[in-house]
């Protein structure tokens, strides 16, 4: 069983500890935070876990492998100091805010001989294997991939405060928080576009409310909506020579039909899994023990190609990061 660290103590921390306890491969031993009344009071729901305020002191415990989910700025430093502990890091997507950054923790990572993941849920989901089977013999003319859902934080932005999720310091905004769902859906199904472009609804401080993209390959487009101040109730489309292929949703998938220009339909064999983070922390874990480096290699060559079209997307609406000014 792998010894479990935790940075971060919001609500999803909680969601992804209840998910690696129930695949019955990790036990929590660690949690730090800024504050040590934070670290107590996000703790007492579990058992036997040190405590710590203080981030070296943190690192010395021996757990194996840590979950990191604080602000987005801060995965890149964070990540960084636990490889070269000797720890496995699964960072909260997104992993880095700049490309270069992730290039920097997957050498630091083969360096110090530990792994590194990206905890974009979707990208582990059966369901999407499922799918790029189904696609294999189709010819794809495009995509609708949308993922928008009104924040909980929104009430708070709109009193005149500034939430981490919709800040430039903290490298916040739609995109970033929910458009790399659909990237990684589009990457993972169709491999790295050749262009990519995004307009956005934004704040004074650069940072998108919604917007939309257009990821280009050879032959067609994939339309990528993201958004967390508007709630989108639309399925996602993949549109072939043959028919639709119609999802839910973009992430924990339920069902998947196909319906050809005929009307005839075609459910796919899809198990939605229990809890929307259950398929992401088993193959982590998988991984850990049972190492297959073709198939790590290429979890990373598409996380570097997503974090490349978030970058660009980026650049392309005009969205800074403080730390980019």
């Amino acid at each position: 069983m792998l010894k479990l660290g935790i940075i971060g103590t919001g609500a999803i921390s909680h969601h992804f500890i209840d998910a690696a306890h129930t695949s019955g491969e990790y036990q929590l031993v660690a949690v730090y935070s800024r504050k040590i009344e934070t670290a107590e009071k996000f703790a007492s729901h579990y058992q036997d876990v040190t405590l710590f305020d203080q981030l070296e002191d943190f690192f010395k415990h021996p757990f194996d492998v840590v979950y990191i989910a604080s602000p987005n700025s801060l995965h890149f430093s964070q990540a960084k100091i636990a490889l070269v502990a000797g720890k496995h890091v699964i960072l909260e997507k997104p992993a880095v805010t700049q490309p270069k950054e992730w290039k920097d923790l997957l050498q630091t990572a083969q360096k110090n001989q530990r792994f590194i993941f990206e905890a974009a849920r979707n990208y582990h989901e059966e369901a999407f294997a499922t799918i790029k089977d189904f696609l294999a013999d189709k010819h794809v003319l495009g995509a609708d991939f949308n993922y928008a859902k009104y924040s909980s934080k929104m009430p708070e932005l709109l009193a005149g405060n500034t939430p981490n999720v919709f800040s430039n310091r903290f490298a916040g905004g739609a995109l970033m928080d929910l458009g790399i769902y659909p990237l990684y859906a589009a990457i993972h199904l169709f491999g790295n576009p050749t262009r990519a472009t995004y307009q956005a609804q934004q704040l004074d401080n650069s940072i998108d409310l919604n917007g939309d993209g257009i990821l280009s390959y050879p032959d067609y487009q994939v339309h990528i909506k993201a958004g967390k101040n508007i709630t989108s109730n639309l399925p996602c489309e993949i549109y072939t020579t043959d028919g639709t292929l119609t999802l839910n949703t973009i992430e924990h998938i339920q069902s998947a039909v196909f319906i050809d220009h005929k009307g005839k339909e075609l459910q796919l064999p899809i198990q939605q899994a229990p809890h929307t983070m259950t398929e992401e922390v088993a193959t982590f874990a998988h991984m850990i023990n049972h190492p297959d480096q073709t198939l790590y290699q290429q979890w990373l060559t598409d996380a570097t190609d997503v974090h490349q079209v978030l970058y660009t997307m980026r650049q392309d609406a005009g969205i800074r990061f403080e730390a980019e000014k």
